[in-house]
């Protein structure tokens, strides 16, 4: 639709119903600005130097130790099983390689393995994506209900599947495949997603349904989320949120899991996001104050 200085793309998804809106002008409103935190030499909890004292074990008084990654239990969950895994030795590394990733969510799969549920493995890069800690890692979170967009993309798969008797997920990977947003990939498929849910936003279509069929695909899941990663920095975005939403394993195969990595404008050091990814891939807010305090609190 044409508009006064530009041009705007409404666009919604047909099933599920997400929509988004498209407006390339805004770039020239909001430059995009390479950040990188000058806090290489700061110490954080998750830092070699105190992650043994300063943060939580499992219930065995163990942590999870994979390559560089070290996974232990979120000491301020808001999640029924809350798992962090810390990527790296340094705070601040320049960049990540394949072989951190693939580390780290070996951990987070190995943690969540031992959850019932519905999990989802997530990832706030840098305060602007909403993350607490500079220092890079993932937090892995399961429930007995999928978060309000997991549970929209699993209802309406099944729907779909009751309806027509076939996967809209091997369709959509077929179709995908021969547009203009495919990137690469054949068993993975890395595309372009026809209605983001945030800058940039990049998908890894999966060939299976739930967490156990993970283990053997994330050295390849790995190398996507590097390439998604330097190619966000090539265009200036050093943030970015990242999620793999996977169903419960005792699921009807109706659904498939997939990686969604949107980018984030790099604001200042000192800004810390309230918008996560529990925000902007789950669409369920995360809040600190019972609305039942706060008529207590204003008077």
């Amino acid at each position: 639709m044409a508009v006064p200085g530009g041009t705007v793309r409404y666009r919604q998804d047909s099933l599920f119903g997400f929509a988004c809106r498209i407006s390339p002008e805004r770039e020239k409103r909001t430059p995009v600005q390479s950040f990188i935190p000058a806090s290489a030499s700061f110490k954080c909890p998750f830092c070699h130097e105190n992650i043994m004292e300063q943060t939580p074990s499992f219930s065995d008084g163990k942590k999870l130790f994979i390559g560089e990654s070290v996974t232990f239990p979120n000491l301020y969950p808001f999640s029924g099983s809350h798992i962090v895994t810390v990527i790296t030795r340094l705070h601040n590394p320049a960049e990540m390689s394949v072989r951190q990733i693939k580390d780290a969510l070996t951990g987070q799969y190995e943690a969540l393995m031992r959850c019932d549920g519905y999990p989802s493995i997530n990832w706030n890069n840098l305060p602007s994506s909403g993350a607490s800690m500079v220092h890079p890692h993932m937090q892995g979170i399961s429930d007995q209900t999928p978060a309000y967009a997991g549970r929209i993309f699993i209802e309406k798969s099944r729907e779909f599947m009751m309806r027509y008797g076939c996967c809209y997920w091997d369709g959509l990977r077929e179709a995908e495949a021969r547009s203009e947003r495919y990137i690469s990939g054949d068993e993975i498929l890395w595309c372009a997603s026809p209605v983001p849910i945030g800058e940039k936003e990049i998908r890894g279509y999966l060939p299976f349904s739930s967490l156990p069929d993970f283990d053997s695909y994330i050295p390849e899941i790995s190398a996507g989320l590097k390439k998604i990663i330097d190619y966000y920095r090539s265009c200036g975005h050093f943030a970015f949120n990242a999620t793999i939403r996977f169903d419960r394993q005792d699921n009807d195969g109706s659904f498939r899991s997939f990686v969604s990595v949107i980018a984030r404008i790099n604001p200042n050091e000192l800004s810390v996001s309230d918008s996560a990814f529990m925000e902007r891939l789950h669409f369920e807010p995360v809040c600190m104050t019972l609305p039942e305090k706060i008529p207590l609190m204003f008077k």
